[in-house]
């Protein structure tokens, strides 16, 4: 068979042979072949030796399986089944398979994970190069430990959906936020996300042990997590026209209620809405939103809170109701109720729900989340 003096009739004589010795030199020899001089062998003559090896394996010591996994491990080469067959072994044999092995392809590997111990799926876990259809495998699991494991794994790919999903979970299970944060492929805007659920986390943890105002608390939090999901994130929007107009007005403090009104009278809509979100400091999302809420609450405590008086809180609600495509007018009694309320509502009052309004999104999302959290816990 080779030019080393070892045939066929050695080999299989060293099959026939019961004595641990015998058995022991068979896969030492076999080993060899596979590892440094696999391209000596012929399809027939490695389908002999994978037979031999197959019928013979549960019956070899464990320590002689071992020392033939941790020479196969790396060898390039070495037949798909024979890895199989090693990495569905006991886990002191299959570890150094499942985490070196080229040999073992993505099915193999969830096979694996799908079907055997715990301690397999970790060596898995830690194995460099995983695909993304791997390591969804992995997540699929649910264990805690794998997860992370695979998360550490710098190698390994995983999918934006998978990351997405991990970091959805991460906001209750706090080992999976370290290694997320720290993978180099973690999209900006996940990564943005994780940093205010972290955040809200660290709040509500403050809250809890120490007398402290949650408006406070917020005015000194949201800031510094803010800028660090700004950092996250390197994304700038691109402004328009009337973003920038009104931003130069305030700058140049020629933002007036007097100017608010004339835009809006003037039926410029986008700059009006611009305007007020730059008076207000609300994003111009909600501004569109609360400009044209049935009632006008939303819009009288946003007046209210930047210093308009009731005559020109009344214009704004007019003229926002006339300018709104599609609206069919409004009952008189409705702009009744609007002023009654503005007039019940203090400056102060309308200040602090206000600033609230100010404050993030996605860190007003992750607060609610972990208070929500909390109460499912006590409830």
């Amino acid at each position: 068979m080779a030019d080393d003096g070892i045939d066929k009739e050695q080999l299989l004589a060293l099959a026939r042979s019961r004595s641990d010795a015998s058995r022991a030199e068979l896969f030492a020899v076999m080993g060899d072949l596979f590892h440094a001089r696999n391209d000596i062998l012929n399809a027939q003559e490695r389908a002999l030796m994978l037979d031999i090896l197959e019928k013979l394996l549960a019956e070899v010591a464990r320590e002689v399986r071992h020392r033939l996994a941790v020479k196969l491990a790396g060898a390039p080469g070495v037949p798909r089944e024979l890895a199989v067959l090693l990495a569905n072994d006991e886990i002191e044999i299959a570890t150094p398979i499942l985490m070196q092995s080229p040999a073992l392809e993505d099915l193999d590997l969830v096979e694996v994970i799908r079907n055997r111990s715990r301690q397999h799926i970790l060596a898995v876990a830690m194995r460099r190069d995983l695909s993304t259809q791997v390591s969804d495998a992995l997540v699929e699991t649910g264990d805690k430990d794998v997860i992370r494991t695979l998360l550490e794994n710098h190698d390994a790919q995983i999918s934006r959906a998978t990351l997405a999903y991990l970091v959805e979970q991460s906001k209750a299970v706090d080992e999976f936020q370290e290694p997320l944060v720290r993978r180099a492929d973690l999209p900006a805007d996940l990564a943005r996300r994780m940093i205010y659920w972290v955040g809200a986390a660290i709040r509500q943890a403050l809250i809890e042990r120490f007398e402290i105002d949650p408006e406070t608390l917020d005015d000194r939090l949201e800031p510094l997590v803010k800028a660090e999901a700004e950092t996250a994130t390197q994304q700038s929007r691109e402004d328009d026209a009337a973003d920038v107009l009104s931003r130069a007005l305030g700058a140049a403090r020629q933002l007036t209620p007097r100017l608010l009104l004339q835009t809006l009278r003037r039926g410029e809509i986008p700059l009006f809405e611009a305007m007020f979100a730059e008076m207000s400091g609300l994003r111009m999302r909600l501004v569109s939103r609360l400009a044209y809420e049935p009632g006008g609450q939303s819009l009288a405590v946003a007046a209210r809170g930047i210093g308009l008086n009731r005559e020109e809180f009344a214009t704004i609600f007019l003229l926002t109701r006339r300018a709104k495509a599609g609206q069919g007018g409004f009952a008189p009694a409705e702009l009744g109720r609007a002023l009654e309320f503005f007039d019940r509502l203090s400056h102060a009052a309308a200040e602090t729900v206000l600033n609230r309004w100010r404050r993030d999104p996605d860190y007003l999302f992750a607060i609610r989340s972990i208070e929500e959290g909390q109460e499912k816990r006590r409830a």
